[in-house]
């Protein structure tokens, strides 16, 4: 059982070896143990720092690409190594390395195919009371569209089997965190949740330059992803915002028309008729989205299995380990 970790840097020289350093060496039922950094283009010493600590692999871009892209680069190579289980964490030591051991039980045990870390949100100092809510907030609205129970949406560390990686698809260009929740939610994929703990901060977040931001960012990416699972859900209950007032303005030109003769309530006859029209488009465009959404199933099996299947020829092609710093250049 072959555990690789993996960490998204974005010019972390100075606090990447104080997260490495922290990682565990050895896992009960676990047989190999390898580090992973994604350098997402970092204009400091990140790559440097990295190969003298240590690590496994490192994947480098030129450019910086941002978080969700840097995930999934991660996620690749890991597969393309032979990772039985995947855990990322953050460069700025935010999560404790050794509670990765009580993030995988769930896998190991076959009770789950990722697992999220639940931060003790409402103990940790470095958050306001602000963004305490938020949190909250935002992690409610997660489980709603997601139809899990998971208490911390954005939670950063968190553990995959290769099954469940095998499956991951991360479309927005921002953050992995809340799709990958919608997406194990809506295609069945087995989460759950661990208790951790955290450490101070040790420096500033970058994904979340302020709070207004990331809200606007977050929700727009809950959005998105719940509209690409459940499209026709959703057009369905808009479409109820014209439909219903459309209905009403028509019974009521209905009752003029049979009572008095209907006269000078033609306006009412077009403004209902209007407001009908635009709520059967509105249902139109979900059985579309519907259908583009069941080509998408078909597609993402199709992706699955080419991805297990390129994996497979990958290892058997390279059976001899990389030299430790090994740099795969995207």
């Amino acid at each position: 059982m072959k555990l690789i970790i993996q960490i998204p840097c974005f010019n972390e020289e100075e606090s990447l070896p104080i997260a490495l350093s922290d990682l565990p060496t050895h896992i009960d039922g676990i047989d190999e143990i390898e580090y992973l950094i994604i350098n997402d283009g970092s204009a400091d010493k990140t790559i440097t720092a990295a190969r003298n600590w240590g690590v496994d692999y490192i994947v480098s871009f030129h450019r910086n690409k941002g978080l969700a892209h840097a995930f999934m680069a991660g996620i690749d190579v890991a597969l393309e190594n032979g990772a039985d289980i995947i855990v990322n964490t953050d460069a700025d030591n935010q999560y404790l390395g050794e509670d990765i051991e009580h993030l995988i039980q769930p896998i190991l045990s076959h009770k789950a195919d990722i697992v999220i870390g639940e931060r003790p949100i409402d103990d940790t100092e470095d958050f306001s009371a602000l963004k305490k809510k938020m949190q909250r907030f935002g992690s409610w609205v997660v489980r709603r569209a997601s139809n899990t129970d998971i208490p911390d949406a954005p939670s950063g560390f968190r553990a995959f089997s290769r099954e469940a990686a095998l499956h991951l698809n991360v479309v927005n260009d921002y953050t992995y965190t809340l799709e990958t929740i919608v997406q194990a939610g809506r295609e069945k994929i087995s989460i759950t949740s661990v208790p951790i703990h955290t450490n101070p901060s040790i420096r500033p977040s970058r994904l979340a330059t302020s709070m207004f931001r990331y809200m606007r960012t977050a929700m727009s990416t809950i959005l998105r992803a719940y509209l690409i699972y459940k499209p026709l859900k959703f057009f369905m209950f808009l479409s109820l915002f014209p439909i219903v007032p459309g209905i009403f303005i028509g019974l009521r030109f209905l009752y003029f028309f049979f009572t008095v003769g209907g006269a000078g309530h033609v306006q009412s006859l077009i403004f209902g008729c209007t407001l009908l029209i635009i709520g059967f488009l509105t249902i139109m465009i979900g059985v579309l989205g519907d259908a583009i959404s069941a080509n998408r199933k078909i597609l993402q099996n199709v992706q699955y299995h080419t991805r297990k299947d390129h994996y497979e020829r990958v290892a058997a092609a390279n059976p001899v380990k990389k030299e430790k710093g090994y740099i795969y250049d995207r």
